[in-house]
């Protein structure tokens, strides 16, 4: 008998390329789903999962959170999209993020991160006149030409020329330069060559697409200051940073202020909306505002986008709810229990992560960039977040990506979660999982 995950998937896979709508949407059972609520999510053959994954931290007040669907209902009774003008819901959605991050003068609002991320390029090279990029291995910024390359390389490819794509032209990557993270010398050796040409760093300013990489404070300061000195735009890239670990977004809690922001994902709760903001003198080179750098997009701003952003922001500064004191008290509780467990199995572990991300990478050593990452078990590593799957725990069964807590987990959900990962990374061990950790470094090197 055929089941209803089988029926599913045969459908999509008919109708789909691969039977999914993103590449990295297909890792595996369970592949179908029927309902997402609160912390969980429920396949079509009815199995319940206490959900880390958070459709890669767009998720941050939990599954169909009633805030955020009530104010869409109401957006949606007035107004669907006229693509003329403005609203008040883009106005108002506007000044709360005007509000809320530190380095936003002027802001528009985009469909997703992607976009964002193109628009603050295109931006920064239409302001400065200038052609080069810098970023960082191990970050990534979206399926932008200029910038889709060099994220989870190989070894024999870091730093290197590594494409995320074919049918890309090579021509519009040549002009993006690859740094390492927290290596200001390796950023200044960029600047030494091509210094008057250089348009724009671009950052995660904690690089999630690789778990966590924790950002040195003395980095980020002289990022700022070469920046500067040269003439140059520093963009924070905050699509996954951004109102999940402050409503300010990292730069809140680092202190360093980016010329430009960019951010999405969590702002919505899972809705389609994304940003980038900055100072009023760069973004009135917009076309809108009379410049020359084209400002376009038939869905921005769009009522069900707006409402979601407001209701989501307005979630995080209601005093009552008190969401990143509770996202912040979980993280630390499941990074602290992880570590105690790694510990005491003997298991050679790199527990980390800010707010509510947490991350296990299977390494000795410190964790500063993205060549001690090269050491990382990935095999260890999709085996754990595999087995935490089958545990009902889902984590994303893929070496070096992140889990994340929302607002609807609680206590039990991460002692659920510890004593389950208590459990796997014990077998683990038994079965010898980790040898290669100790002798060789990272298994596919």
């Amino acid at each position: 008998m055929v089941s209803a995950t089988q029926q599913l998937e045969v459908a999509a896979k008919a109708l789909i390329p691969g039977g999914v709508n993103s590449a990295t949407r297909n890792v595996g059972a369970p592949a179908t789903f029927a309902s997402a609520h609160g912390a969980y999510m429920t396949d079509v053959e009815g199995r319940r999962f206490t959900d880390y994954h958070a459709a890669f931290g767009a998720i941050l007040l939990g599954h169909t959170d009633e805030r955020v669907n009530d104010a869409i209902t109401a957006a949606i009774r007035d107004m669907d999209l006229v693509g003329l003008g403005a609203t008040e819901l883009e106005v108002t959605a506007a000044r709360m993020m005007v509000d809320a991050i530190p380095s936003v003068e002027m802001v528009i609002t985009t469909m997703s991160g992607s976009e964002a991320v193109f628009q603050a390029l295109r931006l920064a090279r239409g302001a400065t006149g200038r052609s080069r990029i810098v970023k960082f291995q191990g970050c990534f910024h979206g399926s932008y030409d200029a910038i889709a390359r060099n994220v989870i390389s190989p070894a024999d490819r870091a730093y290197g020329w590594d494409p995320n794509s074919s049918g890309v032209l090579d021509d519009a990557m040549q002009h993006t330069h690859i740094a390492e993270f927290n290596d200001l010398e390796s950023v200044e050796e960029i600047f030494r060559r091509y210094g008057d040409d250089i348009a724009a760093v671009i950052l995660e300013p904690v690089p999630h697409n690789v778990g966590a990489l924790l950002p040195e404070q003395a980095f980020l300061e002289g990022l700022r200051r070469i920046t500067r000195e040269h003439g140059s735009v520093l963009i924070f890239d905050e699509v996954i940073t951004g109102f999940r670990h402050a409503l300010g977004g990292y730069q809140e809690l680092c202190g360093v202020t980016p010329d430009l922001t960019t951010f999405g994902k969590a702002m919505g709760n899972g809705y389609p909306v994304a940003g980038m903001g900055g100072s009023a003198e760069l973004m009135s080179n917009f076309s809108s505002q009379g410049g020359s750098v084209m400002l376009a997009g038939t869905f921005n701003g769009n009522s069900v986008s707006m409402a979601a952003a407001i209701a989501t922001i307005g979630a995080l500064q209601d005093p009552e709810l008190r969401v990143h004191e509770h996202l912040f008290r979980l993280g630390a509780r499941m990074r602290a229990g992880l570590t105690e467990i790694t510990t005491d199995l003997e298991i050679p572990a790199v527990v980390t992560g800010v707010g509510s991300v947490f991350v296990t990478y299977f390494l000795d050593g410190a964790v500063r960039g993205y060549r001690d990452l090269l050491r990382n078990d990935d095999d260890a590593y999709a085996t754990f977040h595999r087995r935490m799957i089958d545990q009902g725990s889902y984590m994303y069964p893929m070496a070096l990506k992140r889990n994340h807590i929302s607002y609807a987990h609680t206590d039990a959900d991460v002692d659920r979660t510890l004593e389950q990962a208590g459990d796997v990374l014990a077998a683990m061990a038994r079965e010898g999982a980790f040898s290669a950790v100790r002798q060789h470094g990272r298994a596919n090197v």
